[in-house]
């Protein structure tokens, strides 16, 4: 830097400390003047930035920065910024994800004894000048079954929290192995109905994707006990509003507390209509403590970007020698992709992983993979954000174990990574490996059978009998409902015994189709994945 100190701009507020602990080394302005539209031509010249919710990082803003090296985000999301163009650019983005965890668990124990004791609803009725003792008995905590759906640090401050209440706690997280549930002492069930048949309370605490969007739907609410109460203080539509609403109506839930919403503000919402339903507006991390942790944080992970140390927080790729990322850069998708497709085809919750790098591979330093590894099996099933320095220890709070093993020759393949692993049916492998000079990724191990498919956006993977007539089904079945099969594979051991298709598609499959196809005698297994 030719002995200029490093320029920050802060844009947005933050705690004082954070700013103090900047101006120790960096030229700090805190300029919460500047307009979204200003920002390009103010973002020039400076090393560092610091944003919150309210700040968007567009690709054309991090383009015109001539000389960015890391963007902050005092909060848990990065919505606002554009990795991919950060990423490109080689910014380093951070984020503080842990600022408000304890907030966030505090509020859904706040909102568990609010609606348990009518408190609200209570301290409205007395400042309207009325005394109404009668009309606010509520319910005791103690003894009482807690229902926590998703065990991340969130979900685990909530238990421990509820236990100290006395309070009975289990949890449903398939991607938490059984011993962390005994060191927590919390009960886990592999089956989320035995959860709804035996809680008095549930709180859910999951990540919000298109798989958890209405987790919490009519169907849930049929298998759950007569007065059962809810709490939502994680995201907004993970527990379907209507079916809340409707379950409200009836009596089958006697009552529910909201800090999150399908739509923020609720305007209209019919929830809002429920005397016995307790809202706040979306306060899960609003503290005085969180916000100043947030902004503490953000400033140490800058200050760390700027003086080349690592970045503990970063939410894409950590910097590592180029003569390493050009050797694994290829295959990070492929080991993400592995990821995502044995955790999705398994039969219930795995715990433990043998990964192989055999090939060129295995002479290099293949630990950013087994990070990938674990990015692309946790991405959107864990509460916390997943990225490339988090996701081993994600893993690790969950109890799961990886060994990695490495040979320098791969029959049949340049390179080849493969991951074993054991669900209830025995043992289950997947692998794969990268194809000509671009390194297209290929699947080529899948279930307990060699397979040969390139991975395409929509994909159906199927186990089944082998039989005659079994690949005319799935594409009469598929055809019938205008799904186009692009490409397809079929493996299997020996004749007559059972065999596995893999395809991609055009579209995704619906439901219904696939328990079409599922309740077919004929097959095993039928899984649908999406790959982004």
């Amino acid at each position: 830097m030719s002995g200029k100190k490093p320029r920050v701009l802060v844009k947005e507020k933050i705690a004082q400390s954070g700013i103090n602990l900047l101006k120790k080394e960096f030229d700090v302005d805190v300029r919460l003047d500047i307009e979204q539209d200003e920002l390009k031509d103010a973002i020039k010249g400076y090393n560092g930035i610091i944003i919150r919710s309210g700040t968007r990082m567009t690709a054309d803003i991090i383009e015109a920065a001539d000389d960015l090296r890391v963007i902050g985000r005092a909060g848990i999301g990065v919505d606002n910024v554009d990795l991919k163009a950060a990423t490109k650019k080689g910014i380093i983005v951070a984020n503080a994800p842990q600022s408000n965890i304890v907030a966030a668990a505090e509020h859904t124990i706040g909102l568990l004894l609010a609606q348990s004791r009518n408190i609200p609803q209570a301290n409205a009725s007395l400042k309207a000048g009325k005394w109404e003792r009668s009309s606010f008995g509520g319910v005791e905590l103690a003894d009482k079954v807690l229902g926590v759906i998703g065990l991340g640090r969130i979900g685990v401050l909530v238990a421990q929290r509820a236990k100290g209440l006395r309070m009975k706690v289990m949890a449903y997280d398939p991607y938490v192995s059984a011993a962390r549930f005994e060191e927590l002492g919390v009960e886990g069930v592999e089956n989320i109905d035995d959860l709804y048949k035996a809680a008095d309370f549930i709180t859910v605490h999951l990540p919000k994707s298109l798989e958890t969007m209405g987790f919490v739907n009519e169907e849930a609410f049929k298998k759950m006990k007569k007065g059962v109460r809810v709490v939502n203080c994680a995201r907004g539509g993970i527990i379907k509003e209507s079916a809340l609403a409707e379950a409200l109506q009836s009596g089958k839930v006697a009552g529910a507390a909201i800090d999150v919403f399908e739509k923020e503000p609720p305007a209209g919402n019919p929830l809002l209509d429920f005397d016995s339903v307790v809202v706040t507006p979306h306060l899960g991390a609003s503290t005085i403590e969180a916000q100043d942790r947030a902004g503490t944080i953000i400033a140490e992970q800058v200050a760390a970007a700027l003086n080349e140390q690592f970045v503990s927080n970063a939410v894409n790729i950590p910097m590592v020698s180029v003569e390493q990322m050009n050797v694994v850069r290829p295959f990070l998708p492929l080991c993400e992709k592995l990821g995502r497709l044995i955790m999705e085809i398994a039969d219930g919750p795995l715990d433990k992983f043998d990964i192989t790098y055999q090939g060129a591979l295995a002479e290099y330093d293949t630990t950013l993979l087994t990070v990938a590894f674990f990015k692309g099996a946790f991405d959107g099933r864990v509460e916390e954000t997943v990225n490339y320095v988090n996701a081993t220890g994600i893993a690790e709070e969950r109890g799961i174990k990886v060994t990695e093993s490495k040979r320098r020759r791969a029959q049949d393949f340049t390179n080849l990574i493969t991951v074993m692993s054991e669900d209830r049916r025995g043992p289950l492998g997947v692998g794969g490996t990268t194809i000509g000079p671009r390194h297209r990724p290929r699947f080529v191990q899948i279930y307990r059978h060699d397979i040969d498919i390139e991975p395409g956006t929509y994909m159906a993977f199927f186990r089944y009998d082998d039989v005659p007539g079994m690949i005319g089904k799935v594409g009469s079945i598929l055809g019938s409902r205008n799904i186009n099969i692009a490409n397809m594979n079929v493996g299997r051991k020996k004749r007559g015994g059972k065999a596995v298709m893999s395809v991609t598609l055009d579209k995704p499959i619906p439901a219904e189709v696939l328990d079409e196809i599922r309740n077919q005698p004929e097959f095993d297994d039928v899984t649908f994945i999406t790959f982004a």
